[in-house]
């Protein structure tokens, strides 16, 4: 009996200690979360886009963009250094990211510094497939071009000489153009890859080169804060900041181009151009002064945004100039000043040249008290300090001894922050318009859309 009972024992034990293996196997397997792996279904190193050029011989830091389809919406982690072939001494790393659901672009941190001129390779791997990128190292180019003495319209075409000296002769035959209207006038608020523009992209410029171009635009451009061209290097990074998020590559710094309409020189007429998605300055020089600083468009989206750590509003303070304009007048003069129709765009943006209004709207400013005046002054300054610091103080004399003949006018908000809110300066000369749109890439948002033209000399004069 003993042993019948010994053995029934024995016989659950064993049957339990099954079912208590049993269920924590069962246990184990059900905590185990799989792992997916970031995966594409091609990788299209044939398209891949580099944010600048490096030169042989020279340190060098920037971006390749390689495309891919296919993606499965994982996250990846940064890669490890691939060293360059071909021209060496350069390494790509991929940047850390998440896959789109479809199509998207890797990021790689390219930097070193290249050992010859050529093209550098970088064989790379990534979600099961595998390709190889290039990039183009340019030549080194010993400048002997010193601008440091020269001042004025002498410097610009100093600096132009030197940005030329920088250029292979197949890059100066797409910057320097014949001065004609028809080349002035290839601007637009759209990005370049919608509206085509003529010159140099300046994406496709080496580092050196790049530099000697934005040499070029500062000295053409106002030191003022959040003017000239700290205003210009801001909006560069509001597009960089479209590119990296929601925009792709419509957008971006490097989608910019400049262009040379006749030479550079101390004698005859030229016009530098720098133009953009949300940027165009126009500057023309007779004789070695300069007759023309317009059309000057800006434009900005989002209003603000954060690159680098700082938070950046390129064109609040002509909306807050602006505003305090209309805000500074009496509810007579509002009444005055107020236009009856809805203005959802600029009047006189892109393609529409010479066409200015032949009579003045709203509000003359001969009315305005000493104090009113100096508000309309200070919008004015805005835009004017946009160029060189000389040229700006003579255009805005210019402006303010024509203040009495000037007239102020808007339609929908003094705040300038509403859907088609919009405002005008218009004189004998002077031509601005602001106005507040919908929103592009950020469709539930507003963005500012902005030109200054000169009725007299808009391109110079050149019609």
């Amino acid at each position: 009996m003993k042993s019948t009972i010994a053995s029934m024992v024995l016989m659950c034990t064993i049957a339990l200690a099954s079912v208590v293996a049993c269920k924590k196997t069962s246990s184990s397997s059900d905590t185990t979360t799989p792992t997916t792996a970031a995966a594409v279904s091609t990788l299209s190193c044939s398209a891949a886009t580099v944010s600048s050029r490096p030169v042989n011989g020279s340190a060098y830091t920037g971006t390749a963009t390689v495309p891919y389809s296919g993606g499965n919406s994982v996250a990846y982690a940064a890669g490890s250094g691939i060293a360059s072939t071909g021209v060496t001494g350069l390494t790509a790393t991929l940047q850390a990211g998440t896959l789109a659901n479809g199509s998207g672009s890797l990021t790689f941190g390219i930097s070193g510094t290249p050992t010859s001129a050529g093209t550098a390779n970088f064989a790379i791997s990534f979600g099961g497939q595998s390709c190889a990128f290039s990039v183009s190292v340019d030549t080194a180019i010993n400048t002997s071009v010193d601008c440091s003495t020269a001042t004025g319209t002498a410097k610009v075409v100093c600096l132009a000489n030197a940005f030329k000296a920088t250029l292979s002769s197949t890059q100066l035959a797409a910057l320097q153009l014949s001065y004609s209207l028809s080349n002035a006038k290839t601007w637009s608020n759209l990005p370049a890859s919608m509206s085509a523009r003529i010159g140099l992209k300046m994406g496709t410029l080496s580092a050196t080169q790049l530099a000697a171009a934005k040499a070029l635009i500062q000295e053409i451009s106002g030191s003022s804060a959040n003017e000239g061209y700290d205003e210009i290097q801001q909006l560069w990074l509001a597009d960089d900041y479209l590119y990296n998020n929601g925009g792709g590559s419509d957008y971006g710094s490097g989608n910019y181009y400049i262009g040379f309409f006749g030479t550079p020189a101390m004698a005859g007429t030229f016009e530098i151009q720098m133009t953009g998605h949300h940027k165009t300055l126009a500057n023309t020089y007779i004789n070695g002064s300069l007759v023309g600083a317009t059309p000057h468009f800006e434009a900005v989206e989002p209003l603000s945004f954060t690159s680098g750590g700082t938070t950046y509003a390129p064109i609040n303070q002509e909306a807050a100039a602006l505003s305090a304009m209309l805000k500074g007048l009496t509810s007579t003069q509002l009444t005055s000043a107020k236009l009856s129709k809805t203005y959802t765009d600029i009047l006189l943006g892109p393609k529409v040249d010479w066409q200015f209004p032949t009579a003045h709207e709203g509000l003359q400013c001969n009315s305005l008290s000493a104090q009113q005046k100096e508000l309309v002054i200070a919008a004015l300054k805005t835009y004017v300090n946009d160029i060189d610091d000389a040229n700006a103080a003579t255009i805005l004399a210019k402006y303010t001894n024509d203040l009495d003949n000037t007239f102020i006018a808007y339609s929908g908000t003094t705040d300038l922050a509403t859907k088609n809110d919009y405002v005008r300066i218009d004189g004998n000369n002077v031509w601005i318009e602001f106005t507040v749109q919908g929103g592009i890439v950020y469709k539930q948002n507003v963005h500012y859309h902005s030109v200054w033209r000169d009725r007299l000399t808009d391109y110079g004069g050149t019609k």
